[in-house]
């Protein structure tokens, strides 16, 4: 039997043990029969979401290729100040000598060059021409005589001012190069205009991503409407033609875009057949930012009518049957009464196509041209394309920021409380 107090509290278990040891143990218990339950969901979260986003955020400020590659090189440049004007000293390319000799042999100095050639153009080429004269250089020295005869670049300040400044292991240069700026001998400067391009990329991406958004929930919403007030027996068969383009892949239908709006294509033919306007003066809709709305407006449609009607389908019609007795029109008792209810499926559908569109890239490069793309099609060139994977973490970094910000913003003006799915 259980030891009590006085006024009956239970202070021990029937076998003795204390009632707070006993109760702990068995809430750990618990705890720990709930995370085996999630456990396979949390590793599978961490291998997919989590550990990629954290590898782009270190690909996006690491830079030990130069550490690495040219060793002795780094430290030889410790000493040497490129304010001087004065090119490095003979100790500065007689480890520059050891280390090219190292990197040769393993065919790092190409990938040197690359990654340098990034922030001067003409690097790369500088460290091949090097490599292919590397052998035939006398080990005895002089070294910055034979440097120089290899590459005259050798010679200039600005080739070891590159050096030296992205010589640390971890480098803001991605991050600027992000923000259209660059680091100097002078500090971080802007690029010059015509070399500006990413900071203009993303606002045009917010800009199309709001357009397409607005869009959407301007077609979507009567359509939700329309769905929620049928009976449930025709919701349903006209619910298929929404969910129909699932069924069809992305790919299919972006080039059935290509088609249809380009400038012989259908919709111009129609056009001109009916007389709204002349052979001479068909629409260009196509490889342009009209291109990219229409076909991701038609693409992300169903994201914006799925959470409407789920919301709408909740809103009892004798609310504003309620309204219309008491004196309001048609136009009243919806504005006063539906719409303020509907809100929460509007803003669970403006979140859901804003941030799909944000980050589309298919779309965008099928039917948007040079004016239509967006910044994550840059992204996606500097992936596979340029191969600088560094400066495609910094974009895609800047990119979760931003919508990340947004969400903080759209929170606090709407309340992200208010939106719902059903």
């Amino acid at each position: 039997m259980s030891d009590t107090t006085q006024d009956g509290q239970l202070l021990t278990t029937a076998d003795g043990k204390p009632l707070k040891a006993a109760l702990a143990k068995a809430l750990r218990r618990e705890k720990l029969r709930a995370l085996m339950l999630i456990a396979p969901l949390l590793i599978f979260v961490l291998i997919t979401f989590v550990a990629p986003i954290a590898d782009m955020l270190f690909r996006s400020v690491e830079n030990g290729i130069v550490a690495d590659t040219l060793p002795k090189t780094v430290v030889a440049l410790q000493e040497w100040d490129p304010a001087s004007g004065d090119v490095p000293d003979e100790a500065v390319y007689a480890a520059l000598y050891d280390d090219m000799v190292i990197a040769v042999e393993d065919k790092t100095h190409t990938r040197l060059g690359s990654r340098l050639n990034y922030e001067q153009s003409g690097i790369s080429s500088l460290f091949r021409k090097t490599g292919r004269r590397i052998k035939r250089m006398d080990e005895a020295g002089p070294f910055k005589e034979q440097f120089l005869g290899a590459d005259k670049d050798w010679g200039t300040v600005e080739t070891w001012e590159v050096l030296k400044r992205y010589s640390p292991r971890i480098t803001p240069g991605y991050f600027l190069n992000s923000f259209d700026a660059q680091m100097t001998a002078d500090g971080i400067e802007m690029k010059p205009e015509d070399e500006r391009i990413y900071m203009f990329l993303f606002g045009r991406t917010l800009f199309l991503s709001i357009v397409i958004t607005v869009s959407c929930l301007l077609l979507g919403y009567p359509i939700a409407f329309l769905l929620a007030a049928l009976p449930l027996r025709t919701s349903n068969l006209l619910m298929i033609l929404v969910l129909l383009p699932f069924w069809t892949s992305l790919l299919v239908r972006t080039s059935a875009w290509k088609v249809l709006l380009q400038q012989q294509g259908v919709i111009n033919d129609f056009l001109v057949w009916t007389g709204l306007v002349s052979e001479a003066g068909r629409l260009v809709m196509i490889n342009n930012q009209t291109g990219t709305i229409i076909a991701m407006t038609h693409i992300l449609l169903p994201f914006m009518i799925l959470p409407l009607y789920s919301v709408m389908k909740t809103i009892s019609p004798s609310y504003v049957r309620a309204a219309k007795s008491l004196g309001a029109n048609d136009w009243i008792a919806f504005w006063r009464v539906y719409f303020p209810q509907s809100v929460p499926g509007i803003g669970a559908g403006a979140v859901l196509v804003f941030i799909l569109s944000i980050g589309y890239y298919i779309t965008p490069e099928l039917v948007g041209g040079t004016s239509g793309i967006f910044i994550s099609n840059r992204i996606a060139y500097h992936i596979s394309s340029s191969l600088n994977w560094g400066l495609a973490a910094a974009l895609g970094t800047l990119l979760l920021v931003a919508v990340m910000v947004l969400f903080v913003v759209y929170d606090k003006i709407v309340g992200i409380d208010n939106v719902k799915l059903g």
